[in-house]
């Protein structure tokens, strides 16, 4: 993320705050933390303090269902150099007025504030994000760009704009932790706790995301160059869908040459390739939004809603209705199960 003391301010981050919301995924808790206790023992000494707040002082679930207790609610949140928010795409405040207010206050007296994972929906619904750069998990990205259209979702691993924060899933937290080692401690100290847990490679916050191909046991940025041009232009084009022969040109190669192509990397023509695209971004925003069906349909390129319920059903089993309907669904594990473990 090649971060350097100044971009904090007069002092490294030290004292970091986790405002949990129930469902929110472990992962990325134990992510950020383990190695800061890790640098602590390497250093002897207590160099990084943490909390865990939530917005009312109650205890949070995690998405596994185990269960956390705050150290404080939200609005008694002190002495903390950064606060990162953790949950699920669903998250939402408590109290809509008063909590995004006080997440507002905190910015503006000088504690950083930081998304995780789902975190980044409640922290742009705080009015924080607004005209920001920020790192969206591609799992999350449709659905956030619908729901935020005057933030930025870019596909890096973790944005800094501003005194703002937000990292795209677990591992890229645990670097995020990995760096702010590095600037309190040095590199030495930051290569060891990353030797400690045999993570060998300290990736830039500006990586890109590895983004899975459907039905493929590979990612999007080991496709032939081509293939790989050809699913980033329809990524781009999902609500105004474009032909394939304009996608061809586009990729410099001809209509023949893509259809080969696409077939050998990925087992599908380049049409049936977008359309589940297409339908991913639908499903993304049926279990992380809610947006009408209708509204759905048309910002994935479908002319009525009928039509995409019956490419969906066909292809997920289940109607986009039933979908959020089973998303939702009360579990014992926690106030809503389903969510993907992000990295």
């Amino acid at each position: 993320m090649t971060l350097h003391s100044s971009d904090f301010g007069p002092a490294p981050l030290r004292r970091i705050g986790f405002l949990l919301f129930p469902g929110f995924p472990m992962a990325c808790l134990t992510a950020a933390v383990e190695p800061l206790r890790a640098a602590n023992e390497i250093a002897g000494h207590q160099v990084f303090t943490w909390s865990l707040v939530t917005e009312s002082g109650a205890q949070a679930a995690a998405s596994a269902g185990m269960h956390f207790s705050a150290a404080s609610s939200l609005a008694d949140a002190e002495g903390i150099d950064c606060l990162f928010l953790l949950s699920g795409p669903e998250a939402e405040f408590e109290d809509p007025v008063s909590s995004p207010g006080r997440l507002r206050y905190l910015a503006r007296h000088g504690v950083a504030l930081g998304g995780v994972s789902g975190g980044v929906f409640p922290l742009a619904s705080s009015g924080v994000l607004s005209g920001r750069r920020c790192a969206v998990h591609w799992c999350y990205r449709s659905a956030f760009e619908t729901a935020f259209p005057d933030c930025t979702a870019v596909d890096s691993l973790a944005v800094r704009d501003g005194a703002i924060h937000t990292v795209s899933g677990a591992t890229a937290m645990f670097d995020l932790s990995l760096e702010l080692i590095c600037i309190a401690l040095g590199e030495a100290a930051m290569n060891e706790v990353a030797c400690l847990f045999q993570h060998p490679v300290i990736r830039s916050g500006s990586s890109r995301q590895k983004v899975p191909v459907l039905q493929s046991g590979r990612t999007v940025d080991q496709m032939p160059p081509a293939v790989k041009q050809a699913m980033s232009i329809f990524s781009e084009n999902v609500e105004i869908p474009v032909g394939i022969r304009d996608v061809a040109r586009m990729a410099g190669i001809s209509p023949r040459q893509l259809e080969r192509s696409f077939r050998t990397a990925t087992g599908l023509s380049p049409g049936e390739y977008y359309r589940r695209q297409r339908l991913k971004a639908a499903r993304q925003m049926v279990r992380y939004s809610w947006d009408s069906i209708s509204d759905i349909a048309h910002a994935v390129g479908y002319a009525s809603s009928s039509t995409l319920t019956l490419h969906y059903r066909k292809f997920y089993g289940v109607t986009p209705v039933q979908d959020r309907k089973q998303r939702f669904l009360p579990d014992t594990r926690g106030p809503v199960h389903g969510s993907p473990v992000l990295t």
